[in-house]
C-alpha cells in the first residue's frame, strides 16, 4: 500500500511526497490506521524503521481536522521526549510533514533561555514537544496550559522510565484530560513498559512486538577483543581507514567522552562530543557539524545519542561495552536506518566480556568475533601517530641535548 492511497489530508500527503515517502515501513503500516481510528497503541519497534513518522502522520491528520471545526490556541497534543536532542529532532520531523497545514509546534526544554519558548506559546501552539523538566517549570509559571490536550504522546518511553521520569509522567496525566488518547513508542519493551501503558490508559492498546532480532539485518557487526588501554589506537585506525566515513563512538561516562576526544586530536583527528555536561548551544553545534559531515567523528554517552536520528552514520563503534542488552540493541540502531547499510563495531576488554555475553543471551545470538593477529595487534599500536608523535618528540629532545653538551666539549679542548 501507498501513501497516495491512505485518506489523507492533501496538505499532508503533498508534504509526504516532497520527502519522498512512497510506501509505509512496517510500523507505520500497522500503527497509522488504528491511531487514526483513535486507539490508544503501545508500539514497539526496532530503531531506524521510522517510529517517529509513524505518530507524526496520523497526529497531524487528526489535529488538522479538528483545527477545522473549532480554534484554540492551547496545545492540542503533547509529545514527551526523554533529551533536548531528541524533541528537536521530533519538532523537525513535524514541521517537515507539517509544511502545509496550518498547525503551530514548538519544542520546550532546558539549558535555554525560556523567554522565547513563553513568546511563543502566548501566540498560541497545537503540538508541544517536550523534556519533562523545562514543561513543568512552564506549567507551574501558569505559561504552558494543558487542559484541552487530547493526544499524549511518549516517545523512547522505556527510556522515560530508565531516567526517572515515572513520576513526571504520572504527574501530567492527573493535569491533562481524562479523556484522551494515548500512544507509546520505543524499540524495546519489558514489564515496566507494559505495567506503566495499562496503568494510564482506560482502553485496550493495541500491542505491536518488534521481531525477534532486535538488532536490524542491515546492521553487520562484529566484536574485536582488545585491551582497554589500547583501545585509542584501534579507534584511531578504523577512522584513518575509513576516511570517507561517518562514525558515532560509543562510551559509557562523559569524563571517558572527554578523554577519548584528547586522544583523538593528540593524534590530529578532529572530534566533537555529546553529553550531558556541556551547554544545550555546544551540543547543538556539535551535532549539526556532525550530521553535516563537516565533523567524522561524533564521541557521545547513550542518553545524549538515544533515539537521535543522524542521517548516514556509516560506523558505530562501542569504545566502552554498553551493560545492557536494551542499550546495544538502541547503539548500533543509530547506523543502518531504513534502506541503508551500517557497521557496528565493538571494543570488547577481558573485563568486560561479561557484557558481551550478556548482550549475546539478550539479541539471542552471537556477535560475529574480528579475529586481530598478535601482529596485527602490534602493527595498529607501532602505526599510531601518538606513538610516532611521542618518538618524534623524543628524538628532538635527544638532538637539543646533544646540542647543548657538543659546544661545552669544545670549550674544554681550548
Amino acid at each position: 500500500m501507498k501513501f497516495s492511497e491512505y485518506p489523507l489530508l492533501p496538505e499532508i500527503r503533498e508534504s509526504l511526497e516532497d520527502l519522498g515517502f512512497k510506501r509505509p515501513t512496517d510500523i507505520q503500516f500497522k500503527a497509522i490506521p488504528p491511531i487514526l481510528s483513535g486507539e490508544d497503541v503501545l508500539a514497539i519497534a526496532q530503531t531506524g524503521t521510522g517510529k517517529t513518522a509513524a505518530f507524526v502522520i496520523p497526529t497531524l491528520q487528526i489535529l488538522e481536522r479538528k483545527k477545522n471545526k473549532q480554534k484554540s490556541k492551547s496545545p492540542q497534543c503533547i509529545v514527551l521526549a526523554p533529551t533536548h536532542e531528541l524533541a528537536l529532532q521530533i519538532l523537525e520531523v513535524f514541521k517537515e510533514i507539517g509544511k502545509n497545514t496550518r498547525l503551530r509546534f514548538i519544542a520546550l526544554y532546558g539549558g535555554v533561555d525560556q523567554a522565547p519558548q513563553i513568546a511563543q506559546l502566548q501566540k498560541g501552539v497545537d503540538v508541544v514537544i517536550a523534556t519533562p523538566g523545562r514543561m513543568f517549570d512552564l506549567i507551574s509559571q501558569g505559561h504552558l496550559v494543558v487542559d484541552e490536550v487530547s493526544l499524549l504522546i511518549l516517545d523512547e518511553a522505556d527510556h522515560m522510565l530508565d531516567l526517572g521520569f515515572l513520576k513526571d509522567i504520572q504527574d501530567l496525566i492527573r493535569k491533562i484530560p481524562a479523556k484522551r488518547q494515548t500512544l507509546f513508542f520505543s524499540a524495546t519493551i519489558d514489564e515496566k513498559i507494559k505495567k506503566l501503558a495499562y496503568s494510564l490508559v482506560t482502553r485496550a492498546i493495541r500491542i505491536q512486538i518488534s521481531p525477534k532480532n532486535p538488532v536490524a539485518k542491515r546492521v553487520h557487526h562484529g566484536v574485536a577483543m582488545v585491551a582497554m588501554d589500547d583501545k585509542r589506537f584501534f579507534l584511531e585506525r578504523l577512522v584513518r581507514e575509513n576516511p570517507e566515513a561517518k562514525i558515532l563512538v560509543f562510551v559509557r561516562t562523559k569524563v571517558r567522552a572527554e578523554r577519548v576526544l584528547t586522544a583523538m586530536e593528540r593524534v590530529d583527528i578532529k572530534a566533537v562530543t555529546l553529553h550531558g555536561d556541556k551547554e544545550q548551544n555546544e551540543r547543538t553545534t556539535n551535532l549539526n557539524l556532525f550530521k553535516s559531515g563537516e565533523c567524522q567523528l561524533l564521541i557521545a554517552t547513550d542518553i545524549s545519542a538515544r533515539g537521535i536520528d543522524i542521517p548516514h552514520v556509516h560506523m558505530v563503534i562501542n569504545y566502552d561495552m554498553p551493560d545492557k542488552g536494551e542499550t546495544y540493541v538502541h547503539r548500533v540502531g543509530r547506523t543502518g536506518r531504513g534502506t541503508q547499510k551500517g557497521k557496528a563495531i565493538s571494543l570488547c576488554s577481558p573485563e568486560e566480556k561479561p557484557f558481551l555475553e550478556l548482550i549475546e543471551a539478550y539479541i539471542d545470538q552471537n556477535i560475529q568475533k574480528l579475529e586481530v593477529a598478535p601482529s596485527e595487534y602490534a602493527e595498529t599500536i607501532a602505526l599510531s601517530e601518538e606513538t610516532h608523535t611521542d618518538w618524534k618528540s623524543l628524538m628532538k629532545k635527544a638532538a637539543e641535548e646533544e646540542a647543548n653538551f657538543t659546544p661545552k666539549k669544545k670549550k674544554k679542548k681550548k
